[in-house]
């Protein structure tokens, strides 16, 4: 699934946010969506986009593009919402190992880079979320409280010989003032859109 029309502006607005950094380099998940924001980026910055699995989004697996409605009703959704670090998707894999791939690929990318390198990596909401939580020192239970919308950027400092720092949550060009989710919402699947996360080195 690529970016729509909206998306594209989204990445447009997030592009122009970071044209006047110096970006050492732009990773992004091997997913359409994702490497259509990587692009745009890329095409500002004047780079290529790098391709990394470790970026992908969580495999929901046999929930994959399956009605939020329907899902609703399964057993494993209450899982989900109270305790995610004992989530399984079947035929996928769990949010722990999500969080743990994730968090191991932005740390490999950090020490591929030296120190105070601006290095973008281009993700999906759920994994950058985990990530987010763990940089934090969060339970991992309570990641679902931090919100990543669409197109926005969120900074790790993760240099060498001092503790991981999270620089910013969330950042868009524009201020949408969250709002509680709509439990009764039927709307969507059960995947998330292109994110990103950018990791200072």
């Amino acid at each position: 699934m690529h970016l729509d029309e909206a998306g594209v502006e989204q990445a447009r607005a997030t592009a122009a946010l970071l044209v006047d950094h110096d970006i050492a380099a732009i990773y992004a998940s091997p997913l359409e969506r994702t490497q259509d924001t990587a692009t745009i980026i890329a095409e500002t910055a004047g780079l290529e986009v790098r391709t990394r699995g470790g970026l992908g989004e969580t495999d929901y697996g046999d929930w994959t593009d399956r009605p939020l409605a329907e899902l609703r009703k399964e057993p494993l959704w209450k899982v989900i919402q109270s305790t995610p670090s004992r989530a399984v998707f079947p035929g996928g894999e769990s949010l722990r190992g999500s969080q743990q791939r994730m968090v191991e690929q932005l740390e490999e990318l950090a020490a591929d880079h030296d120190d105070g390198d601006i290095v973008v990596a281009v993700s999906h909401a759920d994994p950058i979320k985990a990530a987010v939580a763990h940089f934090l020192g969060m339970p991992l239970d309570t990641f679902q409280r931090i919100g990543i919308s669409p197109a926005s950027i969120s900074v790790l400092v993760l240099g060498d010989g001092h503790p991981p720092m999270v620089g910013a949550v969330n950042q868009r060009a524009t201020l949408d003032l969250p709002h509680p989710p709509d439990p009764d919402d039927a709307d969507g699947n059960a995947d998330g859109n292109a994110e990103l996360a950018a990791a200072d080195a």
